[in-house]
């Protein structure tokens, strides 16, 4: 089996330069972190992902022969891009499976690129089964979204990047789906510098390269359940792993409250969009999820090819787990007045109410009484601690709920 090299890294990095964008690594002292972040934006590269790179390297290397047989791939929307982008520059003919659940923005997007699409029910790794079905069936030419050493290769220039781009870089936090960008980039890092800190970071309703790790051999887990799609896969590769083991010096996890957080963080902190996969190295340094304080990090945003529909429910989530949305439940007395006592103490606090429902059914109180439901936009925690006192210090007794 072709193992990969500096070498190799180096190539890919002399071909993609006409291709790929040597994108922007930015300064994010903006960020709540108890580090010194920087983030490298590979959700403004070309497709909107890192994918492209790694996807036209591995083509640019196929023989005419294989070209010839054409291509086929499967990916939940972002190396879905990558190929396509890469197939059609290269005038080759190309079939992409995605799951069913890919976001219709990727979808498009893919067909939009000139790849023929096909759907297919499930996640990620039923539609690998389809496209390596198909693959047999039509003799095309498979490339793979991560365990294949020249896509890795492709995705290392990243790191490449990172060094003429900042001197004294400490750690260096990488999202992990399937493992090529982490393999291929961790392998550059420790090759060139062994001290850098490298550390991975996975949905924790997805976490199959971490438990693999723990095994000590690819471990699919039975299901996948978030919205970070780009890192939603159930197992993990065999030369992905190994190079993990290897390279990596430890992967956490982030929950989807925490992964909606940090896409909340970026758009308002750093006017950048990122997907789910994208943001989960950010959460995990928002989060204090690794030992890096006072160090020189860079955190990959890894794409930002996030489908609207979910951005605005993620958005609503993100308000709410970073205190910046609430809804408070008051019992009262069924009377006039009682409204504007409640109004008059979350403004005395500088809350703004956004929201405001009433039920007088609920079985729970007196016949006399009602509850009231206000949702409020606050600044964070302490100002949402402070209106309840508030209101308690004004006769009311208010509880706390989600929106």
């Amino acid at each position: 089996m072709e193992k990969l090299t500096l070498e190799k890294v180096r190539h890919a990095q002399t071909v993609l330069a006409d291709v790929a964008r040597k994108t922007d690594l930015i300064d994010a002292y903006q960020l709540e972190c108890q580090a010194q972040v920087y983030l490298k934006t590979e959700n403004l590269q070309a497709t909107g992902s890192f994918k492209l790179r790694g996807a036209t390297y591995k083509i640019s290397q196929l023989s005419d022969e294989e070209k010839k047989a054409g291509i086929i791939a499967c990916s939940a929307g972002n190396h879905a891009q990558g190929v396509a982008l890469a197939a059609s520059k290269a005038g080759l003919t190309c079939t992409i499976c995605m799951p069913d659940g890919a976001p219709i923005s990727k979808v498009e997007a893919t067909k939009a690129l000139g790849a023929v699409v096909e759907l297919v029910n499930g996640t990620y790794d039923d539609a690998y089964e389809h496209a390596r079905h198909l693959q047999q069936a039509s003799k095309a030419t498979f490339v793979h979204p991560f365990d294949d050493v020249d896509v890795m290769a492709g995705q290392g220039t990243i790191a490449l990047e990172i060094f003429e781009q900042l001197e004294g870089v400490e750690a260096v936090v990488i999202p992990i789906g399937g493992g090529g960008l982490i393999g291929g980039m961790a392998y550059t890092i420790k090759t060139l510098y062994p001290t850098i800190k490298v550390y991975g970071v996975q949905a924790e309703n997805a976490a199959s390269m971490a438990n693999s790790v723990a095994m000590g051999h690819p471990m699919r887990i039975h299901t996948v359940a978030t919205f970070a799609d780009g890192i939603a896969v159930k197992t993990p590769g065999v030369q992905t792993l190994a190079l993990v083991k290897q390279h990596v010096d430890a992967i956490v996890t982030v929950t989807e409250d925490e992964i909606a957080t940090a896409i909340l963080t970026l758009m308002e902190k750093q006017k950048l969009v990122a997907e789910g996969a994208g943001a989960t190295a950010v959460a995990a340094l928002l989060f204090n999820k690794l030992p890096v304080a006072g160090k020189r990090v860079v955190a990959i945003v890894s794409g930002g090819n996030i489908d609207v529909n979910i951005l605005s429910r993620v958005i609503t989530r993100g308000l709410i787990t970073s205190g910046r949305q609430h809804t408070l439940e008051i019992a009262l007395e069924d009377k006039p007045g009682q409204l504007v006592g409640v109004s008059r103490a979350i403004e005395q606090c500088g809350a703004n109410v956004i929201r405001v429902d009433y039920t007088d059914s609920d079985p729970n109180t007196s016949v006399t009484s009602c509850v009231l439901k206000v949702g409020i936009e606050t600044r964070g925690f302490s100002q949402i601690e402070a209106v309840e006192e508030t209101l308690r210090a004004a006769g009311f007794n208010p509880t706390s709920s989600s929106l």
